[in-house]
């Protein structure tokens, strides 16, 4: 069988993994440009695995990254995520990745993209599905990024060199403002669960808090016992689709669910507890501020995913909020810094936020550190059939058939 080849690298950042393509390899039609990556992941798979393509069976594993030249005169390079469904043809556009954040300043500068001459390599990154724009901070060897370091993240096994994130303004990133309903806190009338006090936050990317209490866990159960929970999931998922048509995303909860199955997130918080990680290790209560389990695209993730952090982060700082309600207080230690009790052990990150007007509130910046590597490069393979309009095109278009 023929195959099309087109030029990608294969990278973790932070606790996900994507295929990150540079933009001058692709198609400019989005839709073929959809194909190719469901394609290229392996998806639609229905037996959730992925096994014929790089994708790995969750949502934290089946991602794509596109990086080119900047659309805007204060960004070093355009970055456009993709999350791409397991079990179905779909690819979500509507937020971004911050654990593979991570990586693009990296990859931006080893492709030549952006220069590096000294010991530390500093990229401004366009998020274009959200708008916003990211300060990326990690050091340099030999004018490529490094990757060796002691720095450890919670997921992820061994160390690495630091990747420094600044989300710079992150309000306002999904819906273009930090409180879509202007309030700190929303009772939602969910189908099926009835009222349910909810805040809903956009800051990286748009979620909705709810108490762990509100669904019946005590949010530290391990990722695949709450998977193997349906009535716990399908709940969570109509508290989330109702939350989509509250912060205007969808039109209705089956239009949220169909179409918008990445935006908004949902993260289940409690008071800190202590809990058992994926290692097998324990986290002692005291050794975080809040404890947290998060949902994405109907799968609770290993970690947090890394706008869900950032967004826990400014949550906090707001008074009367979910999650500060249920968080050890934050906002008086450095910075808004808070320390997030997870399924794989303590992330930490810090949020400037300060009141704007009456009863306004105003996210500066969130931050963040996580590491990355390349893992692997050269060319993705996709069967020509899955996207027949490429199979005539020159190599430099964008992929070449090889036999």
């Amino acid at each position: 069988m023929r195959q099309l080849r087109i030029p990608a690298a294969f990278m973790r950042g932070g606790t996900s993994n994507a295929v990150v393509f540079d933009r001058r390899s692709l198609p400019d039609d989005e839709a073929v440009r959809e194909r190719l990556f469901i394609a290229a992941l392996g998806s639609p798979d229905p037996y959730g695995r992925q096994l014929d393509g790089m994708g790995g069976g969750i949502s934290s594993l089946s991602k794509v990254c596109i990086v080119g030249s900047p659309s805007r005169p204060d960004a070093d390079v355009d970055y456009t995520f993709g999350q791409v469904a397991v079990d179905r043809p779909q690819i979500d556009w509507s937020s971004n990745c911050g654990n593979m954040s991570s990586a693009i300043g990296p990859f931006a500068v080893d492709e030549g993209m952006v220069e590096a001459s000294g010991p530390e390599g500093v990229v401004v990154i366009h998020n274009t599905n959200t708008g916003k724009l990211i300060r990326s901070r990690f050091p340099v060897d030999d004018g490529r990024a490094a990757v060796e370091g002691e720095t450890a993240i919670p997921g992820v096994s061994g160390t690495g060199a630091p990747v420094d994130l600044e989300f710079l303004d992150p309000g306002g990133a999904g819906t273009g403002t930090l409180l879509p309903t202007g309030n700190v806190l929303d009772l939602l009338e969910v189908e099926g669960a009835g009222r349910v006090p909810v805040s809903l936050i956009d800051a990286a990317n748009p979620f909705v808090f709810v108490h762990a209490g509100e669904v019946g866990i005590a949010a530290t159960e391990m990722p695949a016992a709450l998977d193997a929970q349906p009535q716990v999931m399908e709940r969570l998922e109509r508290i989330r689709a109702t939350a989509a048509v509250a912060m205007g995303i969808a039109a209705s909860p089956a239009d949220a669910s169909l179409r918008f199955p990445g935006a908004p997130k949902i993260g289940i918080v409690a008071s800190p507890r202590s809990a058992a990680t994926l290692r097998g290790e324990s986290v002692e209560a005291a050794e975080g501020d809040l404890t947290a389990r998060m949902v994405s695209m109907n799968n609770v993730h290993r970690a947090l995913p890394l706008t869900g952090v950032l967004g826990l982060a400014v949550a906090a700082a707001i008074e009367g909020t979910v999650v500060d309600r249920a968080a050890r207080s934050a906002r008086a230690r450095d910075g808004g810094r808070i320390r997030l009790i997870c399924p794989s052990g303590v992330i930490a990150a810090a949020a400037s936020v300060r009141r704007n007007g009456a009863g306004g509130w105003h996210a500066d910046l969130a931050c963040v550190r996580r590491t990355q590597r390349r893992l692997f490069d050269g060319y993705v393979h996709v069967p020509a059939g899955r996207v027949p309009e490429l199979a005539g095109l020159p190599e430099r278009a964008t992929a070449r058939v090889v036999r």
